[in-house]
């Protein structure tokens, strides 16, 4: 048995999920199942949203232990259930080791969505939350603009690995200047409408899922974490947004709401 291959073939499909903003017990569970399927006797995994730290034993010699960094993390369901998906296949059928690899790199290296994408649908979205929240069509057309900007400048700090909090509080400080900006002009009727709709694409929905999720699950290490970093995002979305409310009030004495 290749107690080596069987950890690192488990720690990649942890990390893989990790980076996908998987819950940590479901990144424990995966490692757990692909060990089992490959016959080891006693495998321990200690998971965090920014680490795996796994070890292997057979109960004489052998005792292997991994450590895995998480640097980067984001939103990508699609590769949580495919390699959900591959640990259960892993389960009933036996894969050699080739052609696991093979095909968590395959998950690993499946491509996105492209900008113009993510920024066309993110749009949409910021528009028809404003709408949910009650606003008019003038205003469902500004939080369209504000939607497809917003995406943009994330997806582009991004690239040039900016924190999260910058860019969260970049994107409130842009969509409550653009609100603000065009109901001053007359193109929109409500700020409040059209700044709670577009403000909905940087709420952290996930993270506050998961630190519940984790919290319930006994992680309660992982739970604090991500409860940690829904309520900094939050905090920075109220800054920019704030910052600009104040300063518009300031100079140009109030806003229509």
């Amino acid at each position: 048995m290749d107690y080596n291959r069987i950890l690192h073939l488990a720690t990649f499909a942890g990390e893989i999920m990790l980076q996908s903003g998987a819950e940590i017990y479901r990144v424990e569970e995966t490692i757990g199942r692909i060990c089992i399927s490959y016959g080891v006797q006693i495998a321990h995994s200690f998971v965090t949203p920014t680490g795996i730290i796994m070890s292997i034993t057979d109960n004489k010699d052998i005792v292997l232990t991994k450590v895995v960094r998480i640097n980067k993390r984001t939103v990508d369901l699609d590769k949580i259930a495919k390699v959900n998906d591959f640990s259960r296949k892993i389960s009933v059928e036996h894969m050699d080791f080739d052609f696991a690899e093979e095909m968590l790199r395959e998950i690993n290296n499946s491509g996105n969505y492209s900008k113009k994408t993510l920024s066309i649908s993110s749009s949409i979205a910021a528009g028809f939350f404003t709408l949910l929240f009650g606003g008019t069509f003038k205003d469902f057309l500004i939080s369209l603009t504000i939607g497809f900007i917003i995406k943009w400048l994330s997806i582009t700090l991004q690239k040039i690995d900016t924190n999260a909090f910058f860019i969260n509080a970049i994107g409130g400080a842009v969509s409550s200047f653009i609100a603000l900006l065009s109901t001053a002009l007359g193109l929109g009727d409500n700020t409040d409408k059209i700044v709670i709709g577009s403000l909905m694409l940087l709420v952290p929905g996930l993270a506050i899922t998961n630190a519940i999720r984790d919290t319930l699950a006994g992680d309660l290490l992982a739970g604090n974490s991500r409860a940690s970093e829904a309520f900094l995002i939050a905090v920075a979305i109220a800054v920019g947004s704030g910052l600009v409310f104040t300063i518009w009030i300031k100079f140009f004495g109030g806003a229509s709401i």
